[in-house]
């Protein structure tokens, strides 16, 4: 997978197109990933000790990796990624820019 936790990027499709957000979690077997404040649902919780009234609250949920795009830490745009070598290390970089990052 070629998003990693902390990478901030645009949703593309869904019911939150357009809005960014950073990557929080990143699972790679079921290619989601979870990013804070998107793709919120509610949820209805009893009463606990950290909700002693119950109530309605949002959880985020996993979004589909490909419904999401990296935007380039340098030239801000919305891109893909490839890999480079660099000193015989293998790192990311900017399809558009051709900039190169962590």
């Amino acid at each position: 997978m070629k998003l990693r936790k902390g990478d901030k990027v645009r949703i593309m499709a869904g019911k939150d197109k357009g809005k960014d957000g950073v990557i929080d979690r990143v699972y790679p077997k079921q290619e989601k990933i979870l990013i804070q404040g998107i793709n919120l649902i509610k949820r209805h919780i009893k009463k606990n000790q950290e909700l002693p009234d119950g109530g309605i609250i949002d959880i985020p949920k996993a979004v589909q990796s490909s419904s999401v795009m990296l935007i380039c830490p340098k030239c801000e745009k919305t891109t893909r990624v490839g890999f480079k070598l660099d000193k015989s290390k293998k790192v990311r970089s900017c399809k558009k820019c051709k900039a190169t990052f962590k």
